[in-house]
């Protein structure tokens, strides 16, 4: 899937609207396949989650490492590390209404919660999961591609001058500013092109679409 080029003043055809699976069209976007040869799940993608593992995996090999090394050095004769001692005179004495064992406390729930939200949370909130015809594959479509598209789209009806997208998993935001003809003539041309073109993206949940077109404002 190329991703879609050009800006607000000059728009190019898309080959990714000109294309849906095996089949090539001509211009303007094309439907998706039919409903029922969808096959499997239609959920989003999980992140890898590379960098909380990493720090949690760091963080757990340093207080892992000097624990060892100080446990090791005590069974050998020599004795226990300072900071070890100083630790475990602090558990043992320290009042757990104290305002350090609370803080301490409090990082932890939180670091402790922020692990169970990465870990039961999907991530790759801009990823937006396509329609799935083949079991074995599994295709996405990033929201500034599809803002992109949109936009591209929306430059294209006459008497829109620019336009502006926001895309989200469950809502597409588009302003335009007309120059020429009614804003309700415009309006009702944007609603037919955008909603053909969600269509033809192929999304497995296309986002509803909410179009807004005003005048440009004056210069000077």
């Amino acid at each position: 899937m190329s991703e879609p080029q050009g800006s607000e003043g000059s728009t190019q055809r898309l080959p990714v609207m000109e294309k849906t699976g095996d089949q090539a069209g001509g211009a303007g976007p094309q439907a998706p396949p039919p409903a029922e040869g969808e096959r499997g799940p239609r959920g989003r993608f999980w992140s890898p989650r590379r960098v909380p593992a990493g720090i949690v995996a760091l963080l757990l090999l340093i207080v892992s490492g000097a624990f060892l090394y100080d446990v090791v050095a005590v069974r050998a004769g020599r004795s226990a590390l300072g900071w070890r001692r100083d630790l475990a005179q602090q558990l043992a004495e320290r009042p757990l209404d104290d305002i350090w064992v609370r803080v301490g406390a409090g990082v932890a729930a939180a670091l402790g919660l922020w692990l169970l939200v990465l870990a039961v949370t999907p991530g790759l909130r801009k990823v937006l999961p396509m329609r799935r015809t083949h079991q074995d594959v599994r295709a996405g479509l990033h929201r500034d591609a599809a803002a992109a598209v949109l936009r591209d789209r929306a430059v294209e009806v006459a008497g829109v001058q620019s336009a502006r997208v926001k895309m989200r998993r469950r809502k597409a935001k588009v302003r335009a500013l007309a120059h020429f003809r009614e804003l309700d003539d415009v309006r009702a041309d944007l609603d037919g092109v955008l909603d053909d073109t969600v269509r033809g993206l192929g999304l497995a949940r296309p986002p509803a679409v909410s179009v807004r077109v005003a005048r440009p404002g004056r210069k000077g």
